[in-house]
């Protein structure tokens, strides 16, 4: 189910572009949630501080941490992120800021570029992606609002 050619063998339905945001927006929420890498062969000889009552007076609640992500979750990470090599680098850059959850402004602050800019972009990197995956090539002679129209009418029905 890697890829488009997959998905029709098996008798599924063609990628949509809103499927392949909600890939990249998992895939970004899996790579938060994995655990930190950390350099092995370290570790502290210190005892572990007890707190008392009178310590933990007017300190915030240790946040809660979110559970790990499930191994299929990863699976599904590991099949989407090499989706962003289809893209240009400051597409890809772009479109997994917005799967991570990057608000608009900062996304725009980055790249030097204008909200409308920025959406455009975003929408022809979920189209290019939702293109690739149904297993067609990108048209090189067209303009990027053509993919993105053609994309967004065959997923309308």
């Amino acid at each position: 189910m890697a890829d488009g050619a997959s998905r029709r063998s098996n008798g599924m339905a063609d990628w949509t572009r809103e499927q392949v945001e909600e890939r990249l927006i998992e895939a970004a929420d899996v790579m938060k949630r994995l655990p930190e890498v950390r350099v092995q062969g370290y570790f502290s000889v210190w005892p572990k501080i007890v707190h008392e009552f009178a310590d933990l007076v007017g300190q915030e609640p240790p946040r809660m941490k979110r559970p790990p992500p499930l191994p299929d979750a990863i699976s599904r990470m590991e099949v989407t992120l090499p989706w962003l090599r289809w893209l240009e680098p400051d597409d890809a850059r772009l479109v997994w800021a917005r799967a991570e959850g990057t608000p608009w402004k900062p996304i725009c602050w980055r790249f030097g570029i204008s909200r409308a800019t920025a959406c455009r972009r975003w929408e022809y990197g979920l189209s290019v992606i939702t293109w690739k995956l149904n297993g067609q090539k990108v048209p090189a002679k067209r303009s990027r609002a053509f993919l993105v129209d053609r994309v967004r009418s065959s997923s309308s029905f």
